[in-house]
């Protein structure tokens, strides 16, 4: 006859490592996802798929879909559109942008 403290411990122990066999399966399966969206996706366009094509507006490298238009912008090539034409709503919007934040750090 088994110790009911034995087998308590045993489940116990099967429980902790079925836990962490459950953790490392999914850490597996979105390093396997991941790896794969990056591998199919690299240059495609988010939206339809197509592949992107390198263009230059105004001195500024973008990412262009032929397929629907898309364009991608670098994380500062937006600021970067903004001070190279003053004229336009980029620089309104930036500005509403730093009117805002200052707004919030005076109350």
């Amino acid at each position: 006859m088994t110790n009911a403290w034995d087998e308590r411990k045993q489940a116990l122990e099967n429980e902790y490592f079925h836990r962490e066999e459950k953790k490392k399966i999914e850490r597996m399966r979105q390093s396997s996802e991941d790896q794969t969206v990056r591998q199919y996706c690299h240059n495609r366009c988010p939206k339809c798929g197509d592949a992107i094509e390198p263009v230059t507006f105004r001195g500024v490298p973008l990412d262009r879909c032929p397929g629907c238009g898309g364009v991608w912008l670098g994380p500062n090539d937006l600021q970067i559109l903004a001070e190279k034409d003053h004229r336009t709503w980029f620089d309104k919007w930036f500005r509403q942008e730093e009117g805002e934040a200052e707004e919030e750090i005076a109350s």
